[in-house]
């Protein structure tokens, strides 16, 4: 059994050095990817309470709901569309301060406000995305999108097992 040790009172850089070492650790004995990716997404939720947490793979020419976090979520994203298909599109991460004014946004819940999707790529190719919701505006920027590159680099590891 693994229980994450998250400081309450620690920023948010803080929490991501204290988070990523105990993820690594809590995948690094399973090789099974959906087990990891549900508790990866489950300790992101747990440390930051976000409002969504999760994983979309790419299938068949589409992103398709993998392990997540949160309320019920989109089941399918075409490529180029919303955030997550755009950040699959570019092949970058895309963080958005107010997803109302991010063209073609996909609205899955209306309580999101603002996103952060980070593509998992292997061999120049994008096999899926992290996305991250919350339910406050300009909640994302430079120190989670550091950091959680920083995490996909683990999970991409975890996709060439």
């Amino acid at each position: 059994m693994h229980e994450l040790r998250i400081e309450l009172n620690s920023n948010k850089e803080e929490t991501y050095k204290s988070l990523l070492p105990q993820i690594d650790a809590l995948v690094s004995g399973e090789q099974d990817l959906i087990a990891n990716l549900a508790n990866i997404s489950a300790a992101l939720k747990s440390a930051f309470n976000w409002w969504w947490v999760g994983f979309y793979l790419v299938r068949q020419n589409e992103l398709l709901l993998g392990p997540f976090q949160g309320p019920v979520a989109c089941t399918r994203i075409a490529f180029g569309k919303g955030v997550c298909g755009s950040a699959w599109q570019q092949a970058q991460t895309i963080i958005v301060a107010d997803v109302e004014k991010f063209p073609g946004h996909i609205v899955c819940s209306s309580s999101s406000k603002s996103e952060i999707v980070v593509p998992i790529i292997i061999n120049n190719q994008v096999i899926g995305v992290l996305d991250v919701d919350s339910e406050n505006l300009n909640h994302f920027d430079e120190t989670d999108q550091l950091y959680l590159e920083e995490l996909i680099n683990l999970v991409q590891y975890i996709f060439k097992r």
